[in-house]
């Protein structure tokens, strides 16, 4: 299992409850592939920017979509603009993946928050596997998942990141993260005020 994937899983099990949005998963689950390839030795990072190495592509399919996505041409893509370009609907691909493999079934009653769909996850060892990582604490994936807004109750503080590369990808996270959110109110605002420019004609 990846971090994408627990993260997946782990977001949909909360959903019912506390529904995470699409945008902010995706962009949580493009920075947790990073952090699947560092550990695979698939890239590595020059400050900011990363670096294929020409390993192994790896063997979970949606991972190894996005080893083939990677910029190989210098100057290598920033952390920032990898999350925008491969966020784009990432949490509709793994969830269709999940689908795929029989970890999500069509039950009535019960709405999924990022396709509009009726499914659901069934107990399976992948289900049982993201719970425990969770549970575990691990670090990336409980960061990841507490900035999408995935609640969960600890009286632990996280172990820290040991990784130095593993914290630039969280941190490059967070940034898009608040970045998104702007645009949001930035939008909210506009749509505002586009609404009162027509009120007015109308009156």
């Amino acid at each position: 299992m990846t971090t994408a994937r627990n993260l997946l899983i782990v977001a949909m099990d909360t959903a019912p409850d506390n529904p995470v949005k699409s945008g902010e998963l995706s962009l949580a689950l493009a920075g947790a592939e990073l952090i699947d390839l560092l550990g695979a030795e698939a890239i590595e990072l020059d400050e900011d920017r990363i670096v294929p190495t020409g390993g192994a592509a790896p063997t979970d399919r949606v991972l190894a979509e996005a080893a083939a996505a990677l910029r190989r041409e210098k100057p290598y893509e920033q952390l920032g603009d990898w999350l925008w370009r491969r966020g784009d609907s990432l949490a509709g691909a793994y969830a269709a993946g999940l689908e795929a493999e029989g970890l999500l079934v069509h039950r009535g009653g019960r709405r999924n928050p990022f396709r509009g769909d009726e499914l659901i996850l069934i107990d399976s060892p992948a289900r049982r596997e993201a719970t425990e990582s969770w549970n575990s604490l691990d670090p990336a994936l409980v960061t990841l998942g507490e900035a999408v807004g995935v609640q969960g109750e600890r009286d632990t503080d996280l172990p820290q990141i040991a990784d130095d590369r593993v914290a630039a990808v969280l941190a490059a996270v967070s940034d898009a993260l608040v970045e998104l959110e702007a645009v949001r109110q930035r939008r909210s605002i506009e749509q505002a005020g586009f609404d009162n420019v027509w009120r007015g004609l109308d009156e």
